[in-house]
């Protein structure tokens, strides 16, 4: 015979990966290691996930880490690239950029996986994502230079929503 174990509220909020990010988090804010600042990030780290756990929902089985940390990694090269980009064109007397709206089709079905793709798109310098357009299925995005629209938004379906279509599923 066996018997189903129901796990409690406190067991089904553990989530290592949250709790050390959110540790991180506050150890990066704070710039200081610290007893004190340790202390206070190994509280929030435990604790953070427990407290709102009934606002979190379930916690997700890790899907695509691999392509995860490709996709963040991508990001965060983009930004730099972007910033360098972007300061050359505004300190440059004699640029003239071609600001513009482009249209980016969503395949992207989940919405948080829009959601983060507009992020995506709003921590890059240079762009700004404007709006998701649900009726049109397409995400609007503010470009600071753009003379190829159409190069834009392939070149945002393959670097960033591609690899989230992958990690959604």
């Amino acid at each position: 015979m066996t018997t189903t174990v129901h796990p409690s509220a406190w067991q089904r909020a553990r989530r290592p990966v949250l709790s050390v990010l959110l540790a991180l988090a506050w150890l990066m804010l704070q710039q200081s290691l610290d007893p004190g600042n340790l202390l206070t990030a190994c509280v929030l780290g435990w604790g953070l996930p427990r407290l709102l756990a009934g606002f979190l929902g379930p916690a997700a089985q890790p899907r695509a880490f691999g392509r995860t940390v490709q996709l963040t990694l991508t990001v965060l090269w983009d930004i730099l690239v972007s910033n360098i980009t972007v300061a050359r064109l505004v300190l440059h007397p004699r640029s003239a950029p071609q600001p513009a709206w482009v249209r980016v089709p969503l395949t992207l079905k989940q919405p948080t996986a829009q959601a983060l793709l507009a992020s995506i798109i709003t921590m890059t310098p240079g762009t700004v994502s404007a709006i998701i357009d649900e009726e049109q299925a397409c995400i609007w995005v503010h470009a600071l230079d753009c003379d190829d629209a159409a190069g834009v938004a392939a070149d945002i379906h393959r670097r960033y929503q591609q690899p989230l279509m992958e990690i959604f599923g």
